[in-house]
């Protein structure tokens, strides 16, 4: 099982990526969608065109490391990110959190699901 800390930032590529390339092309991929730098400590994900696999790709302290995930049935839901004015996909990429990343993985549908708020409670 993959885990991460909740403080680490996820950025998914929502265009799919050809699934042949490895370090230095996923690095590239990198720099022209997110505008980053694969030092800057995010997890990036990518998805292959037919929705059945993610890749990802971190730089782990002293090298790079690449994880993927196959499904053997279904696909992956792609998150959107949709421009209020216009109603299209405003980008190539998304920003996820610890948690929307356990619920991609584990097939739940994002737009679905709903988060409470948190209640503070003071104990005395």
């Amino acid at each position: 099982m993959l885990t991460c800390p909740t403080h680490l930032p996820i950025d998914f590529c929502t265009t799919p990526v050809d699934f042949r390339k490895s370090f230095d092309g996923l690095t590239g991929v990198i720099t022209a969608v997110f505008g980053s730098s694969v030092l800057d400590s995010h997890l990036f994900l990518f998805i292959n065109k037919r929705r059945d696999r993610i890749k990802a790709m971190w730089w782990d302290r002293d090298g790079m490391v690449i994880a993927c995930k196959r499904l053997e049935q279904g696909t992956f839901e792609v998150p959107r990110v949709c421009d209020a004015s216009s109603g299209s996909n405003a980008s190539s990429h998304v920003t996820l959190d610890a948690t929307q990343l356990s619920m991609l993985l584990g097939g739940v549908a994002l737009a679905a699901a709903k988060q409470r708020r948190k209640r503070l409670t003071i104990v005395s």
